[in-house]
C-alpha cells in the first residue's frame, strides 16, 4: 500500500507512542551537541573559536551529502526481508559508542589532537544517527494518509521532543558539573545520553518501524530524486527552505545558551534555567498549536509561530546593553514559539510527499525525507558555527577547563548577539519565504 492508501483512521496508541519514542533519539542528538560540543572544544579542549566552527560544522556537511544516499538505501531495502528497519536498527546501535568517545578526546595531547579526534568520531556518530533519521522522518506518511491525524501523531512526537530536550539539555549538564565538569564529567555525561538516545531509537525502531514495514513496499528510487522534487515541487521547495532557515536560527541560540549563561550572568549553572525557559513552555503550549493548526490552517499557524520566536528574539537583543534576569520572559516566548516551529514543517512534510508522489506516479516518501533531513543536519550543524564565527569576529578567547577567561565588552557584547540578534533575522527571512508558499487544499 502507498502512502495514500494508509489508514485513515486514528492510529492505536501503540504505534503513535512508538513513533513518538523516536524523539527521545533525535531529541537528545539534536540538543546536546548543539548545546554543548561548541563549549566543549573552547572551555575544556582550549580550541580556539574559529577551528571549532570548522570542527563542528564538517561531520553535519557530511550527512548533507549522504542522507539522500541513506534515503534511497531506505527504499531500496523495503524490497528484502529486513525491510525499512536495518538502518534504523544499524543507526540505533552504532550511535553509543561513537557518541561516548566524541567526549573522551585526549585533553593531555594539546587541543590540535583534541580537535582532530572530536571531528573523527563526531563525523561517525552524525552518520550513525542519519541512518535512523532519515526513514524515522518519512514513517508518517506510511503510517497514516489522514491529514488531521499526522498532525496528531507529529504533535505527539514533538511533545516528546521538548520534553526530552527539556530532561537532556538540562541534565546533562548538571551530570558533567557533578564529576567535575572536566573532562570526567564530559565521559560521564556522554555515557549516560549515549544510551538515552539509542534506547529511545531501538524503541522506536521495534513498534513504528516495523508498523510502517507492514504498510507496504514504495518504488526504489536514486538519490538525486529528491533534488528533482526541490526543483519542480514548488511547495517541497519552500517549505524545506523555511524549515532549514529555522533549524538553523534555533542551533544558534542553543549554541549560545552555555556562553550566556556563563559570560552574560556571570553564572555557568544559569545554563539550566536558561534552558528551561527555551524549552519548557513547548510542553504546556502543544496543545494550543494543535487546536490553531486546526482552525487556521497549518501554514497560518506556522507563521504565527515564526513572527512570535521573530519578536522575542529581538527584544533580548536589548540584553546586550541591558543584562539581566529580565531576559527569561522572552526566552519563554521563543519557547511557546519553539513548539510551533518543530509541528508544522514536519505536519506538513507527509502532505508534500503525497502531492509528489501522485505529481510523478511513485512513491517518494524516502527520496524527499533524505533530503529533508539532510537540509535540517545543514541548519542544526552551522548554528554552532554561525555562532563561534561571532564570538570569533568580537574576540572571544577559549580556555582550559581550569579556569574561565575574562572577556572583553566587546566579546560579551559579542555572546549576546549571538544569541538574539541572529536568530531574528534569521526567522525574519524565513517568514519572508514562507509567505510565498502557495495557499493550496488544506495547507
Amino acid at each position: 500500500m502507498t502512502s495514500h492508501e494508509a489508514e485513515t483512521h486514528a492510529l492505536g496508541r501503540r504505534v503513535t507512542a512508538g513513533y513518538a519514542a523516536g524523539s527521545v533519539g533525535t531529541g537528545g542528538f539534536g540538543v546536546l551537541p548543539g548545546l554543548v560540543l561548541a563549549y566543549y572544544l573552547t572551555d575544556t579542549l582550549a580550541v580556539g573559536a574559529l577551528l571549532a566552527a570548522v570542527i563542528v560544522v564538517i561531520p553535519k556537511a557530511i550527512d548533507v551529502a549522504i542522507n539522500p544516499v541513506i534515503g534511497a538505501r531506505s527504499d531500496k531495502d523495503a524490497h528484502t526481508s529486513a525491510g525499512r528497519t536495518r538502518l534504523m536498527w544499524i543507526g540505533s546501535a552504532a550511535i553509543i559508542p561513537l557518541f561516548i568517545l566524541t567526549f573522551c578526546a585526549p585533553t593531555a595531547a594539546g587541543p590540535g589532537l583534541g580537535a582532530l579526534w572530536v571531528l573523527v568520531f563526531f563525523s561517525l556518530t552524525a552518520i550513525a544517527y542519519a541512518c535512523f533519521q532519515v526513514p524515522y522522518v518519512a514513517l508518517p506518511a506510511y503510517l497514516t494518509g489522514d491529514y488531521h491525524e499526522r498532525t496528531r501523531l507529529i504533535s505527539v512526537r514533538i511533545a516528546v521532543l521538548a520534553l526530552t530536550i527539556l530532561i537532556v539539555g538540562a541534565g546533562a549538564p548538571a551530570i558533567r558539573d557533578a564529576f567535575g565538569g572536566g573532562a570526567a564529567g564530559y565521559a560521564v555525561m556522554a555515557v549516560c545520553a549515549a544510551l538515552l538516545i539509542g534506547g529511545g531509537m531501538a524503541a522506536s525502531t521495534a513498534t513504528a518501524g516495523r508498523a510502517a514495514q507492514s504498510a507496504g513496499e514504495p518504488t526504489a528510487h536514486r538519490p538525486r530524486d529528491g533534488f528533482v522534487a526541490l526543483r519542480d515541487n514548488h511547495h517541497y521547495r519552500t517549505l524545506l527552505t523555511v524549515f532549514v532557515v529555522q533549524a538553523l536560527a534555533t542551533a544558534v541560540m542553543l549554541a549560545g545558551a552555555q556562553y550566556l549563561a556563563t559570560y552574560v550572568l556571570d553564572d555557568k549553572s544559569a545554563l539550566t534555567l536558561v534552558f528551561a525557559s527555551l524549552v519548557g513552555p513547548a510542553l504546556i503550549v502543544m496543545p494550543l498549536w494543535v487546536r490553531l493548526g486546526r482552525r487556521w490552517g497549518k501554514r497560518r499557524a506556522l507563521l504565527a509561530a515564526s513572527a512570535l520566536f521573530l519578536i522575542a528574539s529581538l527584544v533580548l537583543t536589548v540584553a546586550i546593553w541591558a543584562p539581566g534576569g529580565w531576559i527569561f520572559a522572552p526566552i519563554a516566548l521563543c519557547g511557546v514559539a519553539y513548539a510551533g516551529l518543530q509541528t508544522f514543517p514536519l505536519a506538513m512534510l507527509p502532505d508534500v510527499i503525497d502531492e509528489y508522489s501522485t505529481q510523478t506516479g511513485r512513491n517518494q516518501g524516502g527520496a524527499l525525507s533524505g533530503l529533508w533531513t539532510a537540509g535540517e543536519t545543514l541548519g542544526l550543524a552551522l548554528g554552532p558555527g554561525v555562532y563561534l564565527l561571532v564570538l570569533a569576529a568580537t574576540g572571544f578567547r577559549s580556555s582550559t577547563a581550569d579556569q574561565t577567561v575574562t572577556q572583553s565588552d566587546t566579546a560579551v557584547a559579542g555572546i549576546t548577539a549571538g544569541f538574539a540578534l541572529v536568530p531574528a533575522v534569521l526567522i525574519a527571512i524565513s517568514i519572508a519565504v514562507l509567505s510565498r508558499y502557495e495557499r493550496s487544499t488544506r495547507r
